[in-house]
């Protein structure tokens, strides 16, 4: 049952949300309005330059989805499962975002495209943080599954089905937080341009380390 689900994930996944809305408010607004965090209008994009965009362009955008791929594949080798246990790597994986981030700032500030693949390469690490626990699919760095499963268990309390109170906090406490990411990190884009990708790299390399902090006292207590 979701209500196993211990706080340091509910916390922890409002930050991830909040990191990944950052990232990709400055997707939106300075990589020519691309979509950083999530890959499905890139796909779509890659469908349509085929048609009427040079192939660089197309190049560009596979680039990005690849590279999204290539950063989920590095969270997927050190993880190796989907369970989420508090002895995983996910300090060792938030570090390796952050610093990520951090180049992707200063390839960025040379308009480097490859700015936009390191960018994407943080974005689909943190999204293989993701996990399945006790019936929660926790996503951070897009809200069409969470808005989903929320729908369908509204619709299903309409039939009289239990509702899940703490499931839905969970996707709240998601949904909140990318929101509250794109706002955060829109208001850094116009007072600092792509150094506003600083804001979010803090946040990662702050959240490995209360996570490692937490997690040294919780195996002193066993």
């Amino acid at each position: 049952m979701i209500s196993r689900l211990p706080r340091w994930v509910e916390y922890g996944a409002f930050v991830l949300a909040l990191i990944a809305g950052s990232v990709n408010a400055v997707g939106l607004l300075g990589f020519s309005h691309q979509a950083i965090s999530h890959l499905s209008g890139s796909a779509t994009l890659v469908g349509a330059s085929l048609l009427n965009a040079p192939i660089s362009d197309t190049l560009h955008l596979v680039a990005i989805l690849l590279s999204f791929m290539f950063g989920a594949a590095f969270s997927g080798f050190f993880l190796r499962s989907r369970t989420l246990k508090l002895s995983r790597h996910y300090d060792f994986l938030l570090v390796v975002e952050g610093g990520l981030l951090l180049i992707s700032i200063w390839l960025l500030k040379d308009n480097l495209a490859a700015g936009h693949y390191t960018a994407s390469a943080a974005c689909g690490l943190q999204n293989a943080l993701a996990t399945t626990y006790s019936g929660a699919i926790i996503r951070t760095t897009h809200m069409t599954g969470i808005f989903t499963d929320l729908g369908i268990m509204l619709g299903a309390r309409l039939r009289h089905e239990a509702f899940d109170n703490r499931k839905a906090i969970l996707f709240l406490l998601l949904i909140s937080g990318f929101i509250s990411g794109g706002v955060f990190g829109a208001y850094l884009f116009a007072h600092l341009g792509f150094n506003a990708l600083l804001a979010p790299a803090f946040l990662c390399f702050v959240l490995a380390l209360f996570y490692r902090v937490y997690r040294n006292k919780m195996k002193r207590r066993h």
